[in-house]
């Protein structure tokens, strides 16, 4: 079982590996995980991640109530309250605004499979979710939907959301979904994509059960 103070120091590294890995910049994105009591700690908002500690991450409750302390949590709570209610197998959730996953979302374009690694994102797109108001209601129901039978999804005009069991696998598909982005942007420009059928992208799937980053050991 990982501790709570354990969670609040890897939410601190994995919001410092965001901005190293060129998913955000600044004060933008946030990630949440989930807590053995149906809780969750939110990046709080406003901070920038070189200036994050780990008392600084906001304890919430699965109903989305905020337990008294002094810094507000991320503007986007709804949704990770959301994904991790609808979702009982998610236990960490990431937002970021990673420069080609968010050109196609400005596009409002999905991603097709024009790689096999996609089959990481759960099947053989990766939506994008309809334009709403950040931090609104509206966006969070929104991603929901795009998010049903998947683990990443695109945000119009805005940015990305990747999940996983936990943060160091949810961070590892914001990663595999934003180098998906930058291959199919840069296909475009020399024309088009080769698309996989869907079929190819079952059978990989099925083979993906147990990839991903694992432990030393494991």
């Amino acid at each position: 079982m990982t501790t709570e103070a354990l969670l609040r120091k890897e939410m601190v590294a994995a919001a410092i590996a965001m901005n190293d890995q060129g998913l955000n910049q600044g004060t933008s994105g946030n990630l949440s995980v989930r807590l053995d009591d149906g809780g969750f700690l939110i990046t709080p908002s406003g901070i920038p991640c070189d200036r994050l500690e780990p008392g600084d991450m906001v304890r919430m409750a699965a109903d989305g109530a905020c337990y008294r302390q002094p810094l507000a949590p991320s503007s986007e709570w709804r949704i990770h309250r959301d994904l991790l209610r609808e979702r009982p197998e998610v236990g960490a959730v990431v937002h970021a605004h990673p420069t080609y996953a968010t050109v196609l979302a400005i596009r409002g374009m999905a991603i097709p499979a024009v790689h096999y690694m996609i089959a990481a994102a759960g099947g053989s797109t990766i939506r994008c979710a309809p334009y709403a108001t950040f931090g609104s209601q509206a966006l969070s129901d929104h991603a929901v939907r795009a998010l049903e039978g998947r683990l990443a999804c695109l945000l119009a005009n805005h940015g990305m959301i990747a999940l996983g069991p936990s943060l160091e696998r949810a961070l590892w598909l914001a990663g595999e979904v934003e180098a998906l982005a930058r291959q199919y942007v840069l296909s475009l420009l020399l024309g088009g994509a080769n698309v996989l059928p869907d079929d190819e992208i079952a059978r990989v799937a099925a083979l993906f059960a147990d990839y991903g980053p694992k432990s030393k050991g494991s």
